[in-house]
C-alpha cells in the first residue's frame, strides 16, 4: 500500500540531506590500469530467472549473459553501433537484405569455431515457439539466413526493418551449434564472451572465470578479474554494507541518502548516465483510463521533479514521453508535463471522474519502492487511491499483458538508443506486453518501423513522440542514472551506458 507520501513531505525531505552529487565522466573510456585481480565480487540487485539469452529480461540478467556471450554488435559510449563478433557493422545489400560479416579467429569456451552456423542457430532458438520468447516477435521478420560462407550470414526479411540491428545487439547472442543441440545450456551457458561460467548456487551466487583466450581489442574491453562472483543482495543497505566491509568491490544501486556512508567508508561513488527512461505505464483497455483525459491527468498530478530532488539525488531530467536525451526520436523542444494537480483535477472532472476512484500499481521488486509509493502518494492527492503491489521479476514480467493486472505499472526500461523494441512491445497494439492503442500512434509507429531513410526516421519518430505526448501511453518521468559503488582499490572498470556490469575495461 501506499505511504501517503506527498509533494510537501517529498521537498521536506529533499532538505534533509542536502546532497549534491556531481555527474563524473560517465561511460567515458578507463585504461587497464594492471593484469586482472584475482576475484572482483559484484553486488546485484537480483537474481537472473535464467541464462538463457532469448529469456533473459532483467539488467541484472543480461550483466551476467553479456559476461558470457557476446553478441554481434553492441552500442559503444557515444551511442553508435559497433561490431563485436561481428567485422563491421551490418551493411543492407537491399532493404529486405542484411549482409554481416564475422569476425575470424572467434572459438567459443568449449572449443567449437564461432562461425555462421552459430548466428543461424541463434536465430533459430529465438524464433522457436518450444523457446517462448517473449521478443521473438522481434525477429520474426527474419525469413531466411543464408549461410553465404563461414564468415558470412544474410538476413532475409519479410520487410525493411532498419531497428533490426538494435535488436540484434540486445538479444541475438550466437550460440555453439554442437553443444546447445544436446545441453543445457541455460543453465550451463558456454559462449565467446570475456568470462566463461563455472557455478550457480540458487539464492546466493554465481560464479565465472576468465576467458584467457578473449579476443584483444573487444570493444566490449578486457576482463579485469580472475574470477568473478555475482552476489544477489536485494537489500540495497546490505549492498552497501558488503562494499563497506570488503566483501564486495563493485555493487548496484548506492542509495542517494547512503553517498556520504560510502565515501566516508572509503570506496567511491560512480554515477553514470544510463540510456534510458522510467514511467509508470498506463493501459488503454479499462476505464477510466481509456479517456485519454484521465491519463494526462495522470501526468499533471506528479511532482516529477520533486521526486527525482527527494529521492534520486536530483539525477535525472522529467522527459515528456519514453525517449531518452541523446537517443533516437528524443526532441528537446518538446517541453514535458508540468506538475499542476489543479489541472489535473479539472481533466478528471471531465472526465467524469471528479469524484476520484482506486486503482492499483504494480513493480518490480527491484526496483525503487520510495519512488513507487511517492507517485502513488501524489496520485492520491487529486482524488486517485492507489495500492501498490511489489512483485518478483518473474511474476511481474508475465503481467504486462495479463487484463486483470494492475493497470499502472511502474518500470524503468534500457538501453534507448533506438526505441523500438519498447514501442513494439508496449506500445503497439499488436505489442506482446501492450495494453494500450491508440488510433494517432499506431501509424506513426507503423511507419517508424519500416522508414529506412535515417533522416526521415528521425523525423517519424520525433512525430511519434509528440503523439505519445499527446495520448500518453504512461506517466512520463526521467531518464536514467544508475549510482555504482566501487571499491577504493578498483582501478580498472568501466561502465556502460547500456547498464549492464560486466567485469571489463576499455582501453
Amino acid at each position: 500500500m501506499n505511504t501517503g507520501m506527498n509533494r510537501r513531505s517529498l521537498l521536506r525531505l529533499a532538505g534533509l540531506g542536502g546532497l549534491s552529487l556531481a555527474i563524473g565522466p560517465g561511460f567515458g573510456r578507463s585504461a587497464l590500469a594492471q593484469a586482472p585481480v584475482e576475484e572482483m565480487v559484484i553486488d546485484l540487485a537480483s537474481e537472473p530467472d535464467t541464462l538463457d539469452p532469448a529469456l533473459t529480461y532483467t539488467i541484472d540478467g543480461w550483466s551476467v549473459v553479456h559476461s558470457v556471450y557476446d553478441s554481434l554488435y553492441q552500442y559503444g559510449p557515444d551511442g553508435a553501433l559497433e561490431p563485436l563478433l561481428a567485422a563491421a557493422v551490418p551493411t543492407p545489400v537491399d532493404p529486405q537484405t542484411y549482409e554481416i560479416k564475422l569476425r575470424s579467429g572467434i572459438a567459443f569456451h568449449n572449443g567449437e569455431a564461432f562461425d555462421a552456423k552459430a548466428v543461424s542457430a541463434a536465430v533459430a532458438h529465438i524464433l522457436d515457439e518450444k523457446t517462448g520468447s517473449q521478443i521473438a516477435g522481434q525477429f520474426a521478420v527474419i525469413t531466411e539466413v543464408k549461410e553465404i560462407d563461414p564468415l558470412t550470414v544474410h538476413l532475409v526479411l519479410s520487410q525493411p526493418a532498419p531497428w533490426l540491428p538494435a535488436q540484434i545487439a540486445a538479444w541475438l547472442t550466437p550460440l555453439p551449434p554442437q553443444y546447445a543441440a544436446s545441453n543445457d545450456f541455460a543453465a550451463k551457458p558456454i559462449g565467446t564472451g570475456p568470462y566463461k561460467f563455472v557455478e550457480w548456487t540458487s539464492g546466493d551466487h554465481l560464479a565465472l572465470e576468465v576467458n584467457a583466450d578473449y579476443f584483444a581489442g573487444s570493444p566490449k574491453g578486457q576482463p579485469v578479474a580472475q574470477r568473478v562472483t555475482y552476489r544477489f543482495v536485494g537489500d540495497a543497505s546490505t549492498r552497501v554494507a558488503d562494499l563497506l566491509a570488503g566483501t564486495a568491490q563493485l555493487i548496484r544501486g548506492v542509495p542517494v541518502d547512503q553517498v556520504k556512508s560510502v565515501e566516508g567508508g572509503g570506496a567511491k561513488v560512480n554515477p553514470v548516465a544510463v540510456s534510458g527512461s522510467a514511467w509508470v505505464r498506463i493501459a488503454t483497455d479499462t476505464a477510466p483510463f481509456s479517456d485519454v483525459r484521465v491519463r494526462q491527468a495522470l501526468n499533471f498530478a506528479v511532482d516529477v521533479e520533486g521526486v527525482r530532488d527527494a529521492l534520486l539525488g536530483g539525477y535525472g531530467q522529467r522527459l515528456p514521453n519514453f525517449f531518452a536525451p541523446g537517443g533516437l526520436g528524443f526532441d528537446a523542444s518538446l517541453r514535458p508535463y508540468s506538475y499542476d494537480p489543479a489541472k489535473a483535477k479539472a481533466l478528471l472532472a471531465d472526465a467524469g471522474v471528479a469524484g476520484g476512484f482506486e486503482t492499483t500499481l504494480d513493480y518490480s521488486s527491484g526496483e525503487r519502492a520510495d519512488v513507487v509509493e511517492a507517485i502513488a502518494g501524489q496520485l492520491g492527492e487529486v482524488g486517485i487511491k492507489v495500492k501498490t503491489q511489489a512483485q518478483e521479476d518473474a511474476v511481474f514480467n508475465a503481467g504486462w499483458k495479463d487484463p486483470k493486472a494492475a493497470p499502472l505499472r511502474y518500470a524503468t526500461w534500457r538501453p534507448l538508443f533506438d526505441p523500438y523494441t519498447l514501442l513494439s512491445l508496449v506500445i503497439s497494439n499488436q505489442g506482446y506486453l501492450s495494453r494500450y492503442d491508440s488510433p494517432t500512434v499506431q501509424p506513426l509507429f507503423d511507419s517508424f518501423a519500416t522508414e529506412t531513410d535515417v533522416a526521415k526516421r528521425t523525423e517519424v519518430a520525433k512525430q511519434l513522440g509528440k503523439a505519445l505526448f499527446d495520448d500518453p501511453a504512461a506517466i512520463y518521468l526521467t531518464d536514467l542514472t544508475s549510482i555504482y559503488g566501487v571499491a577504493a582499490d578498483v582501478t580498472a572498470w568501466t561502465p556502460r551506458p547500456d547498464d549492464y556490469i560486466i567485469a571489463t575495461a576499455r582501453g
